[in-house]
This record gives C-alpha cells, structure tokens and sequence, in this order.
C-alpha cells in the first residue's frame, strides 16, 4: 500500500475523535450588536447538543478557538451529560438529559449559539428549534435523515439569515484550501469538457458502543441504525458524494442502485456496502461506491474526468489536477481536524462580522439529497428520479419507544 494510502488509513475515518489539540486561534473582542447577548469583550456562550465522543472532542475544539465559552449540555444518557459537564466545567442546572433535552436547555437561556453532534435523526428538529430561540447554529453532517429533514434545514437556513443568525453545516472538504483551490480550477474550465466519473468511501467496519437488545443500546449504537443514521451512504458516505455534487455544482436527475448486508451483521440494519450509479445533467455519469466492513483498502476519493484533465481528490490523502492545466495541490493531512477547527473559527468570524450568508446550508441540502436519492434507488433496485424522490417525501419514524422523555 502507498504512504498516501497507509496515511488516509491511519486517520480511521470516525476514529478521529480520539484526538485531541488543535491548534489555538486569537480571541477577538465580539460587537455585541452581532452576538445575541454577548456584550464587548465577552465569549460567545454556546451549548452541546450530543455529548458523545466526537460531541465531547468537538467541544474541545471549541473551547481551544478562546472565542467560546462551553455553558451547557444535553444529551439522552446523563451519565454522559454529566461526564461532559465534569470535564468542562458546566454547572449541574446547565446538564440536561432524555430525548428532550435540547429544549430544556434552550428554554433554560442564557446562550447565544448551539453546537449539534446527535444522531442525525434529530438534527431537523433541534436545529429548527435554536433558530427559533435566536441562537445560531453548528450543525454537524449529515443535515438529516430524509427529504422532510432536509427541506427543515433548508427552511432553517433561511430563517436564520431573515434573523441575523449564523448557521453552519461542518464538512471539513470545503473548509480545504487545497479543495477550494481544484474545485475552483475544475469549475473554471481546466479540466475541459466533463466527461464521467466516480466517488467512493471505503473503509473498515466501526465498533458498537452497547451490546444490542434495549432501545438505549438501540441509541447507543445510532451509527448502526437506518432509522436513525440515514445508513452508512448518507452518514458517512456523504463526504465523498458532496465534493462531486460541488465539483459538478448540480444535483442528479437520477440514480439505479444495489447493495447489502454481508460481513458486519451482528449489530443494528445498516447495510455495509453500496453500488450506485447516478446520472447528472447532460447526461454525466458518476459511479459511486463504499463498503463499511473488512480490511486491505481505505480511502474516501472523488475523481471527475474531463477531455483536458483530471481533479483527483483524496479526503486525509492527495489533492490535484492532473492533465494539460495541472495543479500540483497537496495533502490534505489531519483534514478531519483542521477542517473542523476552520469552521469552528469561521463560525465565530461570521458571527463577530454579522455575515448571515449562512453559504454552507444550501450545498450540504444538496448533497444530503443526493445520498437519500442513492439509498432509494438501492433499497428498491430500480431507477429512482429526483423529481420522484421529492414528490414521496418519504419521512422516517425513528423508532424511539421506550426511550424517556
């Protein structure tokens, strides 16, 4: 195996949690006409929805930029709401917990921002809900599980800009300098005339956080669950079917799919491998593909052909164009961490500048989509439309009986 490749391993994709610095950004004194109840030289107060491990390490994150304050927490197991409050420093009548704790803890006020690291099943919902109580927004991907989901965000997204609210959607590729950079190029017409081409995302399997068999095991083991993760093309899969739809700055007309459940079956529905080909306007073709179990091969890549060159990424590994215009690139290294702590700043630049353009929003619906388009076409094995897509609006029950309120 390459060194590229033995790098883009040894980042181990969800596994990336584990880690810890990041390197410090300035704290900058806030306008307290931008910051929803911060005033001159102040933090911004913002509260954990989602204190799991990469909740906690992405609070970490937060806490390192100097422009945050961590003031509460919610999440459905207290002992992990109180684990996270233990380790900064949140008072206990901050510590919420059960499926309604992110209301609890908007209701109880005093914050001006909300990060989101739950399952992505309730990501419309809690994400609507801090916009309506005037916070902005740090939502991490996927946006949702379906087309009602997504349309919410998208609904968010809007009203958060009407109310001077910032709302961000975490995808480290697009916070790359060395992405921005091909796609800008590829876009521009260095590559020529778009001829095909294919993403994927294979990795090894994850390992269950509970033994199965109770509906908190269930919640534990999210990841694992359709219902409850969109399954692994739109949870994980994500990364590599957004940078094509940003390469390409459509969404597809269509999609035929297979796939199944083969290797990792011991826990929850989730399949553990995809086979999906899309069509795209002018009748470009991307073929895309990811497995979730077994060893030898990890990369998550997108490449786009075209009659002059080739854009050739590798999310942790290689970034170029190769062909007639070629850019050399680079590598995108620890991307899982330095894009996160990019967004984290830009996150409080915009809220300091008062810049509501809230530009992520509208791609990462599109990409969301895109995933759900794929998963359809798989689950059904026939030829799936958008239009047909959007017009189910199919909604998914997330099965949540015998959880607490």
């Amino acid at each position: 195996m390459s060194s590229e490749a033995t790098s883009r391993r040894q980042i181990k994709r969800r596994h990336f949690m584990q880690g810890a610095g990041a390197a410090l950004a300035a704290f900058t004194i806030l306008k307290p006409n931008l910051v929803r109840g911060v005033e001159a030289n102040s933090k911004i107060r913002i509260g954990l929805i989602g204190c799991g491990g990469r909740g906690k390490w992405i609070a970490g994150l937060f806490q390192q930029n100097g422009s945050y304050e961590i003031a509460a927490g919610a999440d459905y197991f207290e002992d992990r709401v109180n684990a996270f409050g233990d380790q900064f420093k949140v008072a206990p009548d901050r510590r919420f917990s059960g499926l309604s704790c992110y209301k609890r803890m908007i209701e109880k006020g005093g914050l001006d921002a909300v990060m989101i690291i739950s399952p992505p099943i309730f990501h419309p919902e809690q994400a609507a809900a801090g916009v309506e109580a005037g916070l902005h927004v740090y939502l991490a991907k996927p946006i949702a599980v379906d087309v009602p989901g997504c349309m919410t965000i998208e609904e968010s997204g809007k009203k958060a800009t009407a109310k001077k609210l910032c709302f961000l959607v975490d995808f480290q590729t697009r916070a790359n300098d060395f992405y921005r950079e091909a796609v800008k190029r590829a876009q521009f017409g260095d590559i020529g005339k778009l001829l095909s081409g294919e993403a994927a995302y294979q990795t090894g399997r994850l390992g269950a956080q509970d033994k199965p068999g109770t509906p908190e095991a269930r919640l534990k083991n999210w990841v694992f669950e359709k219902t409850l993760s969109g399954d692994i093309i739109t949870e994980q899969n994500i990364h590599a079917l957004d940078v094509a739809s940003w390469i390409l700055d459509d969404a597809p007309v269509k999609a035929t799919g297979t796939g199944g459940r083969k290797v990792r079956t011991d826990v929850g529905d989730c399949w553990d491998h995809f086979s999906v080909i899309y069509t795209f306007p002018k009748d470009f073709i991307l073929t895309f593909s990811s497995k979730q179990a077994g060893a030898g091969w990890d990369d998550i890549l997108c490449r786009i052909y075209g009659a002059k060159g080739t854009i050739d990424t590798h999310y942790g590994g290689s970034v170029s164009i190769i062909g007639e215009t070629p850019y050399k690139g680079g590598n995108t290294g620890d991307i899982y961490q330095a894009g996160a702590v990019r967004n984290i700043a830009d996150f409080a630049e915009n809220i300091r500048k008062g810049n509501f353009e809230n530009a992520t929003v509208a791609p990462s619906v599109r990409s969301n989509l895109t995933t759900i388009l794929g998963r359809t076409a798989a689950y059904t094995r026939k030829e799936v439309t958008w239009d047909e897509m959007m017009k189910a609006n199919e909604k998914i029950d997330g099965k949540l009986e015998g959880l607490k309120d």
